[in-house]
């Protein structure tokens, strides 16, 4: 059985790989994703995706404004038995101004509403950040949660953290998976995978990168940048560090973890965005420098042999808003193993309520955004 996978918001494509790269053999039969088409507003972004996840099919990534597209356009192409739509984050992120509904970017998850709505795929899956269960005190999640049900889905919302799952990061995610209502399966959160991390110098150094790697150009560090981070131990930041008073920043109010913020190498990275100024490049933990693209895209896993297209700073950006693609592959073979009727190691318990009725309190979920550490996966018995 292959579902037939349209996606919204696409991004450079780390929800297509690990959609791609997910099958199961269940009976002699092969259960499997193939990409159908996709759409992004982004031109850097729509390249890198068509290059890497559908080049024998270009004209199946649509590069558009999603309040202007029209859905019958891409049903033209194909029809779809899965979606997924990473909505973007801005307006529900605690490091940003947290503008819920009120902002560009927060009604946006309408469209894939809409999109199930006028589709009907048999499953979706869609991804956030953990904050936005917080937004306006939890009434902005419980407005998508109703209506994705009222789309006709049963859902299973979770806060998955990916070190859990083998990626060498500590990024929180809130994915919610909802399988059509009239197909009478459960799915279930599929246990952590690692009880141990992977570190960030073991996915960046084995095996090594080659010095001619593509996105592996170094960022050039001015003299005083050089100067502080000799000055910061591995797994310490601007504020940490004991820094001489001429290398001290002049920051007023909160000060941010990953300003100059050196990775420990023992551990999982923090947490990868796009942001690249004021010292939020990240940072190599023995070598005066930030880490390259190609760094970043392993600690997103995305392999040596997935090619970013455009300038190095849009390259960044496409990193550092993706989705891990080796854990969102662990979610899509559930799935999959959901519709094989597979039994797999889950979370047990009423995962719904017990998700959907968590709160974590604004500090709390800026300190996990902000500076997002290893936190150890229970031991699945």
């Amino acid at each position: 059985m292959n579902f037939r996978f349209g996606e919204l918001f696409c991004g450079p494509g780390g929800l297509a790989l690990g959609a791609k790269s997910a099958s199961i053999n269940a009976g002699g039969q092969l259960y499997s994703i193939s990409h159908a088409w996709a759409t992004d507003y982004d031109k850097d972004t729509c390249a890198t995706y068509r290059h890497n996840i559908c080049p024998d099919s270009p004209k199946s990534v649509i590069c558009s404004d999603i309040r202007k597209l029209d859905f019958r356009k891409l049903k033209k192409i194909s029809g779809i038995d899965a979606l997924a739509f990473g909505f973007p984050c801005n307006d529900y992120s605690m490091v940003g101004e947290q503008k819920g509904m009120d902002g560009i970017y927060g009604p946006l998850y309408s469209y894939g509403v809409k999109a199930l709505a006028f589709f009907q795929p048999k499953f979706f899956l869609a991804e956030n950040v953990g904050g936005l269960r917080n937004a306006n005190e939890g009434k902005i999640f419980d407005k998508i949660l109703y209506d994705l049900q009222q789309a006709g889905y049963v859902i299973t919302p979770h806060l998955y953290k990916f070190e859990q799952y083998g990626v060498p990061q500590a990024r929180h995610r809130l994915i919610i998976v909802g399988i059509r209502n009239d197909i009478k399966i459960n799915f279930y959160v599929p246990a952590p995978t690692h009880t141990a991390p992977v570190t960030c110098k073991e996915a960046i150094e084995n095996p090594p990168i080659p010095k001619d790697a593509p996105n592996n150009e170094l960022t050039k560090q001015s003299q005083q940048v050089v100067d502080r981070l000799r000055c910061i131990r591995p797994g310490e930041n601007a504020f940490t560090a004991v820094l001489p008073e001429r290398l001290r920043l002049n920051v007023r109010g909160a000060k941010i973890s990953q300003i100059y913020k050196r990775l420990d190498p023992d551990k999982p990275a923090y947490t990868i965005t796009g942001s690249g100024g004021g010292g939020t490049h990240v940072y190599h933990w023995i070598e005066n420098r930030a880490l390259t693209n190609r760094e970043r895209a392993r600690l997103q896993t995305f392999p040596d042999s997935f090619i970013f297209s455009g300038s190095k700073e849009s390259v960044r950006k496409q990193i550092g808003m993706a989705v891990p693609q080796l854990g969102v592959k662990i979610i899509f073979e559930a799935v999959l193993k959901t519709f094989a009727e597979i039994d797999y190691p889950k979370i047990e318990g009423n995962i719904k309520n017990s998700v959907y009725n968590s709160k974590i309190d604004a500090y709390q979920m800026a300190l996990l955004e902000e500076q997002e550490e290893y936190v150890p996966a229970e031991t699945v018995i």
